[in-house]
């Protein structure tokens, strides 16, 4: 049994933007697949696509290179935990690197990113921060 799902998703894609895998596979959920929407619409990965492999349903993410194989992502970090769960206000939610970074929050409206959370004056569990 997996205790946290999220930050083996997060491993997964360190693990694979280090070896420079062009795609990297993990069981789904509807979490996962929002952070993987997440990513995509801020371009740190290409698309991501729900498979039906028995026995369980997978997501497959195709990773993002720079033209001369530098990484997109250069590191991806689990902020909320489950021994500790951090919650933020929108009015509390900074830039990352200074607008370079983004932070990946889960919310009532479902799993979005900072810049989305502060249009929208919405909080929620600050899941990652990408950069």
């Amino acid at each position: 049994m997996m205790t946290d799902p999220i930050a083996d998703m997060l491993t997964r894609i360190r693990n694979a933007v280090r070896v420079e895998h062009p795609h990297v596979e993990m069981p789904t959920s509807k979490v996962k697949r929002g952070l993987a929407d997440v990513l995509k619409r801020e371009g740190y990965i290409w698309d991501w696509v729900e498979t039906d492999d028995h026995p369980v349903k997978q997501i497959r993410l195709e990773l993002k290179y720079g033209p001369s194989g530098e990484r997109v992502i250069q590191n991806i970090k689990r902020v909320s935990k489950p021994g500790r769960r951090i919650y933020s206000k929108s009015t509390d939610l900074r830039p990352i690197l200074n607008g370079m970074g983004i932070s990946v929050i889960s919310t009532s409206t479902g799993v979005i990113s900072d810049r989305e959370a502060r249009q929208k004056k919405v909080g929620g569990e600050v899941l990652c921060e990408v950069w």
